[in-house]
């Protein structure tokens, strides 16, 4: 396991991280959390991604008594969440769901510290923007987390490069803690954001960058090609929104084109899904996902197939993938 700086801070963060969206508490109980987080940190991981809203915060808590039982040295790993969608509990919605508002982010702190059983968290995002509170608020709330001891670093998820790049002049002007890193989703078919939105953001003010959904929700495993299995991802609850992505027939048909290439290199499609969005200089993480402990250690083999990636093979990856990339 190689490290890498997270963006122009002095944070180092495994090349793969661990995330916990979709599959805790709904797949993956304390028990199973334990040991992947085991076995994970035991390959080097040290960046074990978490939202309040996974799970309407179970996943927190998930990986709170997975940590407790554990027992690391706190200075050893690195635990991130998430806020704006809130937890959506009983009463009025105002102040409690989509909202960077000071009231809601100075509480949502509060709330996952405990879910987590920590004194703090290393990195802290905001989940989406908020076109309805000011950024100034925001930037100035997500500074003061970090001020009050409650986050190291603070970052986004998917804005809009003018959007981090205003909250990071805000917080330039008044010499607040600026936005550090952005976790976008980022594979073979979803690029543009951190290849070209981006691009200047990485020198200008260094950026860094988490990424989520190597493997586009399983479509890069190959399992979708003929529908939806029964137990996967694509079947589960609450994720029927993915059904059209994951069942494209021209993305499928390409999927199918990479498994040679995959077969050439000697790995699976995921360990070269996972190597191809790694091998991008500018991204510090990649956070994968496992229901599975079986599934975590294919995942990992992703970091022998790095340095296979040549400019040829990459070059023909692109042939088959860059006209449906978006």
């Amino acid at each position: 396991m190689q490290y890498r700086r997270l963006g122009r801070s002095g944070l180092q963060v495994s090349e793969l991280s661990l995330g916990s969206w979709v599959t805790y508490h709904n797949q993956v109980d304390v028990s199973a959390a334990r040991d992947m987080m085991a076995a994970a940190f035991d390959a080097g991981i040290n960046f074990f991604d978490n939202a309040e809203v996974y799970a309407g915060g179970q996943s927190e808590t998930v990986m709170g008594e997975a940590l407790k039982a554990l027992k690391w040295p706190r200075l050893d790993y690195i635990v991130s969440t998430k806020f704006f969608w809130g937890l959506h509990q009983d009463g009025p919605t105002a102040n409690k769901k989509d909202t960077l508002n000071r009231k809601y982010l100075s509480q949502a702190i509060d709330g996952s510290l405990q879910r987590l059983g920590l004194d703090f968290v290393d990195l802290v995002y905001c989940h989406r923007p908020d076109p309805h509170t000011p950024l100034e608020e925001t930037v100035w709330a997500m500074s003061d987390m970090i001020t009050r001891g409650k986050a190291l670093y603070w970052g986004t998820s998917e804005w809009s490069a003018q959007e981090i790049q205003a909250a990071w002049d805000i917080a330039d002007k008044h010499h607040l803690h600026k936005p550090v890193m952005e976790q976008p989703q980022y594979h073979l078919f979803h690029r543009q954001r951190v290849e070209k939105e981006y691009a200047r953001l990485y020198d200008d003010i260094g950026l860094g960058l988490t990424t989520w959904s190597p493997l586009a929700s399983g479509l890069l495993t190959g399992k979708y090609r003929s529908g939806i299995p029964a137990g996967s991802r694509g079947a589960l609850q609450g994720m029927g929104f993915l059904v059209d992505g994951l069942t494209d027939a021209a993305k499928n048909a390409a999927v199918a084109q990479l498994d040679a290439v995959a077969a050439d290199l000697g790995c699976s499609l995921s360990q070269l899904a996972i190597a191809w969005a790694a091998k991008n200089p500018r991204v510090s993480t990649v956070i994968t996902g496992a229901s599975k402990l079986s599934q975590l250690t294919e995942n990992l083999g992703a970091l022998a197939v790095l340095p296979k990636l040549t400019p040829q093979v990459l070059a023909r990856i692109d042939d088959i993938t860059a006209a449906l990339a978006h």
